[in-house]
C-alpha cells in the first residue's frame, strides 16, 4: 500500500501545531515539518510530537511548501498548513483509500471551510472551496509563487467527500495583521503584471466589495462572523488595489 509524508511549514504556530498534527496521525507514515526560523516553541514542540524538523528562512509560500515536499521521504504528499486540522471523516476516507495497492490518480482534492469568531462559515464567499492537497510528486509539485501558491499535477484529478477545518484567524487583531501582510504582497504583484488602477476605483471598491460579500453573497446569513468576515472581505479587496496605487505613484 501507498505511504504518505504530511508535510506542513510553519512560523510562530506554538498555539496550533499540536491540533493539527493531532489530525493526521491516522494516515501519516511520517510528518515533515518545515520551521521558517520561529521564535516561540513550534519547533521544539513538533519534534516533542515525533515530527522531522527542518529549519529554514522563509522566501515565500510556493517555494518553501515546495521544499518541505522535497524532504518527504514518501512520493504521496499531504500538504496542510499549521492552522488547518483534518476532519474525523476525511482521515478515515484517506486510510480506506490508501488500502488499494495502486492508485490511479495523480491528486486528491478536498472541501475546505474556514472557522471564523468560533463559527464555521458556510456564506460569504468564505465556505467550502475545493483544493488539491493530497497529490502523487512524481507529478506535480507547487507552484514556486510567494503568495496564493497551488498544487499543479499532470493526471487524474479526484474528488474526496471529507473536509478541512481552517482556522486561519485567532482573533480580529491576527485577522489585521495578515490582511495587512496579504494586501502588501498583493498589490506588488499588481505592480509587476503592469496593472494600474485608479482612486475613483479605490473609493468605489469597498461598498460594492462589502454589498457582493454581505447582500449576494448571504454574509448576513452567517450572523455576527459573517458581517465581521465581509466587512474585512471588503477590506481586503479595496486595500491591495489602494497599496497598488500608492507603489505606482511613489514610483511613476
Amino acid at each position: 500500500m501507498p505511504k504518505i509524508s504530511v508535510v506542513i511549514i510553519a512560523f510562530n504556530e506554538a498555539p496550533n501545531i499540536h491540533r493539527c498534527i493531532e489530525s493526521v496521525r491516522s494516515f501519516a507514515n511520517e510528518i515533515v515539518v518545515v520551521d521558517s526560523m520561529s521564535a516561540d516553541s513550534t519547533g521544539p514542540l513538533c519534534e516533542a510530537m515525533g515530527c522531522k524538523v527542518f529549519r529554514r528562512e522563509f522566501d515565500g509560500y510556493g517555494t518553501q511548501k515546495q521544499f518541505a515536499v522535497d524532504q518527504a521521504a514518501y512520493d504521496w504528499v499531504f500538504s496542510i498548513d499549521a492552522d488547518e486540522v483534518v476532519t474525523g471523516k476525511l482521515a478515515e476516507e484517506i486510510v480506506h483509500l490508501f488500502r488499494t495497492p495502486d492508485l490511479a490518480e495523480a491528486g486528491f482534492t478536498m472541501c475546505f471551510s474556514l472557522v471564523y469568531q468560533g463559527r464555521k462559515l458556510k456564506h460569504g464567499g468564505a465556505g467550502s472551496d475545493q483544493h488539491l492537497r493530497l497529490f502523487n510528486r512524481q507529478k506535480g509539485g507547487f507552484t514556486r509563487v510567494k503568495v496564493h501558491e497551488g498544487i499543479v499535477v499532470t493526471g487524474k484529478v479526484s474528488r474526496l467527500k471529507g473536509e478541512v477545518l481552517h482556522y486561519s484567524y485567532r482573533n480580529l487583531t491576527h485577522h489585521l495583521e495578515k490582511l495587512n501582510y496579504y494586501t502588501t504582497r498583493a498589490a506588488e504583484g499588481y505592480v509587476q503584471k503592469g496593472k494600474r488602477f485608479s482612486r475613483t476605483w479605490v473609493i468605489l471598491k469597498f461598498p460594492l466589495s462589502f454589498i457582493q460579500f454581505y447582500i449576494l453573497k448571504g454574509g448576513f446569513l452567517d450572523g455576527y462572523p459573517g458581517f465581521l468576515w465581509s466587512l474585512l472581505a471588503a477590506l481586503y479587496a479595496v486595500m491591495k488595489i489602494a497599496k497598488s496605487v500608492e507603489i505606482t505613484e511613489g514610483t511613476s
